[in-house]
């Protein structure tokens, strides 16, 4: 499966936000994404399975737990492909960034008009 596919489901998306806080057992991500979106647990066991055999997550047994950890160079491949589409957006980025700035300081009162 293609990564952007992978990171396509906003279940997958909403795990690889967990994982990226910490590690997490399949149990405390079932619970979560359970709440959250209403899926069982073989459902989220089936995305489980997607994001490590897709590389994005590494489980390791810990007694009768199976622990998730995120496992970062299929994002680090993915930037590199966005790399090449940055330069359309990084001006615009900088631009806000300056607006955003002006108005911080007009609201201070840098800028009075007579």
């Amino acid at each position: 499966m293609h990564a952007f596919d992978v990171l396509g489901d906003p279940v997958r998306r909403r795990i690889l936000e967990l994982l990226a806080e910490r590690e997490h057992a399949s149990g405390e991500v079932v619970e979560v994404i359970a709440a959250e979106f209403g899926i069982s647990q073989a459902g989220v066991s089936q995305h489980l399975k997607v994001l490590r055999e897709s590389g994005f997550a590494t489980v390791r047994p810990e007694g009768t737990r199976r622990v998730y950890r995120l496992d970062a160079a299929p994002l680090r491949d993915i930037d590199d492909w966005l790399d090449r589409f940055r330069g359309f957006w990084t001006h615009k980025l900088a631009s806000l960034a300056t607006e955003i700035a002006r108005g911080k300081k007009d609201r201070q009162g840098g800028n009075k008009e007579p």
